[in-house]
């Protein structure tokens, strides 16, 4: 959770493009999710930062394609983390 701290201006909507070091760490973040258990587990770990922040889910869904990386997990706050596979 710590890696994706760089977008929360533009995850909240305090910005409108992601920062730099956002869009890297993001590609980092997807490298390493790559087992369906660790993509489980971030999911868990997403769904309640992003409550918890105040995240814009549409704001969210646009970052994987503002910072062009492909992410295997829907960006969706209503997702059952257990069905990622």
């Amino acid at each position: 959770m710590l890696q994706l701290l760089p977008c929360l201006p533009f995850l909240t909507k305090q910005v409108t493009t992601p920062p730099a070091q956002c869009c890297s760490n993001v590609k980092l973040l997807n490298d390493e999710a790559n087992t369906a258990a660790i993509r489980q587990q971030l999911c868990k770990c997403f769904k309640p930062a992003a409550i918890s922040y105040h995240v814009d889910p549409a704001v969210a869904k646009a970052l994987p394609g503002l910072c062009r990386v492909s992410v295997p997990v829907p960006i969706d706050p209503k997702i059952d983390c257990n069905t990622i596979s």
